[in-house]
């Protein structure tokens, strides 16, 4: 299945060359755009049937933190980065009032390399900020407080007229939004912009609304605000459906018209990659670029081989342990996916960099930091034969670029804790010590994307044959972000072989 796969790739990798060499010029539907709004809709139409980038959502009020995560859990960075403008109170992962910070990451992202992408889970022109997202019992249907819910019809109607106190309340919430897409536009950020997501759906305020007073209309209302009045011209804009999971939620019923889509993008739950989604948005697109804006777990390769035209993926924030690491590993693997420290995505940006005046990609992630105090946390371990007892209850270590300084903690339980400290380099030098009154010589060195660390000893074997030598393979690597320490301990001896794998937590 897997060389049929392949053989399928390389296929439409052929005719994918041939049709990018006749790519459309990208012309986004706001009038005079920004270059960098331009440049980067052509780098969708260029990356359309031949690449996939990786992405990642990141609440408000945590900067990058998801990110970093999903860095840290697939082994490589993502490139699309996604936020939201938020809506809650102070001191909530959505809180509306973290986005100034929003704009310093989303610049910082840009100038890193990574493609921004922007929604807003909108408070409903009945209440004022903060609000809930889901509506809280007993509520005033007629005052919705919360994202979620329905305005009562007579409402929806007046947001979308012109004069009337609503009208009003929802122009001057969205007012307060193009003031921070603003500062973006200042800093030639160009923004993927995803308003009114998921708008096929009756769960949100503004969604499943058809006729005179409908969704698509508010989707347009938006637009024009945006960008006629406010003047808006580093949106590129992104018109995010869900799901046809039931009658009524079908795409064309909710279609503003292609002169308001530069994206069509498609939200994803449950695996629910269904072909009939992926035909309907890409029947509406006319050529446009197709993205899968909201994802609770990347599309299989199999999946792939039927809906090639896919730009990107962003993965929930919260979401990206929906699927395990060899999972990633595999499908990281294709070369259909890039990530943002793929040397191809410096390759597959270049021009894209280039018009923004900008260098190429040439990202390098932090060299991992093993300083702290790390403790056993005895039940997320496998000791293997001899228990806990087997294992240091702590490390105190200190890090200093290839300089790791380690002060090992043992509990005696008949005399007071054993302490001994090592320093090695990272680099392969030998590193003598003693251990239990065995002479050892230790090498140890960084590897894979540094947040691993090989040791390699050999100790003199007092409790065997003369001459007899104990070969020890451990292990070091980060977890979690680096809240968490693996270490896998493989050691051989002429009486047999014991394998451990112990968790420590950071202090």
């Amino acid at each position: 299945m897997h060389l049929l796969r392949l053989s399928a790739f390389v296929l439409l990798a052929a005719f994918s060359s041939v049709v990018h060499a006749a790519t459309r010029s990208a012309e986004p539907v706001t009038p005079g755009a920004m270059p960098e709004t331009r440049a980067l809709l052509q780098l969708l139409y260029d990356l359309s049937g031949r690449h996939m980038l990786t992405g990642q959502h990141n609440y408000p009020a945590i900067r990058d933190r998801n990110t970093q995560f999903a860095a840290d859990y697939t082994g490589h960075m993502p490139a699309v980065f996604s936020t939201d403008f938020g809506h809650a109170k102070e001191g909530d992962s959505d809180s509306y009032l973290a986005r100034p910070e929003i704009v310093q990451e989303c610049i910082r992202q840009h100038q890193l390399g990574a493609l921004v992408t922007i929604c807003w889970h909108a408070v409903p022109p009945t209440a004022d900020e903060p609000v809930t997202f889901r509506q809280l019992p007993d509520s005033d249907p007629k005052a919705l407080k919360s994202v979620q819910g329905k305005l009562l019809d007579e409402q929806f109607r007046d947001v979308l007229t012109p004069g009337t106190a609503l009208h009003t309340k929802w122009m001057q919430q969205v007012d307060a939004i193009a003031v921070f897409l603003k500062q973006l536009q200042a800093a030639r950020v160009p923004v993927l912009w995803r308003p009114y997501h998921e708008m096929n759906g009756d769960w949100f305020w503004w969604g499943g609304r058809t006729g005179e007073y409908s969704t698509e209309r508010l989707y347009r209302q938006i637009f024009d605000r945006l960008v006629n009045h406010h003047q808006l011209k580093n949106l590129v804009w992104v018109w995010s459906m869900d799901r046809v999971s039931r009658p009524g939620m079908e795409h064309e019923k909710y279609f503003p018209g292609i002169e308001y889509v530069d994206v069509l993008g498609l939200d994803v739950y449950g695996n629910d990659f269904a072909q009939s989604y992926y035909e309907s948005l890409e029947k509406l697109s006319q050529g446009k670029p197709l993205a899968l804006a909201e994802v609770g777990n990347p599309p299989a390769l199999e999946i792939l081989d039927r809906q090639p035209k896919w730009t990107f993926y962003v993965t929930w924030a919260g979401m990206v342990r929906n699927v395990t690491r060899s999972t990633y590993a595999q499908l990281l693997a294709d070369p259909r996916l890039v990530n943002l420290d793929d040397p191809r995505y410096a390759e597959i940006t270049a021009d894209y960099r280039r018009s923004l005046q900008l260098p190429p990609v040439k990202f390098t992630r932090p060299a991992a930091d093993f300083s702290g105090v790390w403790v056993l946390n005895e039940d997320l371990s496998e000791f293997g034969r001899n228990g806990p007892g087997s294992s240091p209850a702590r490390f105190d270590v200190d890090h200093q670029g290839d300089r790791l300084a380690v002060k090992s903690t043992r509990i005696l339980e008949f005399a007071d804790d054993r302490v001994s400290e090592e320093t090695y380099t990272l680099d392969g030098t030998e590193t003598r010590s003693e251990v239990m009154n065995m002479p050892r010589v230790t090498k140890a060195q960084r590897a894979g994307d540094d947040r691993k660390i090989v040791f390699d000893s050999v100790v003199d074997f007092i409790w065997g044959p003369p001459g007899s030598k104990m070969n020890i393979h451990e292990t070091w690597e980060l977890l979690s972000v680096g809240r968490q320490l693996r270490v896998t301990t493989k050691v051989e001896t002429p009486r047999g072989t014991q394998e451990t794998s112990v968790i420590y937590d950071r202090r």
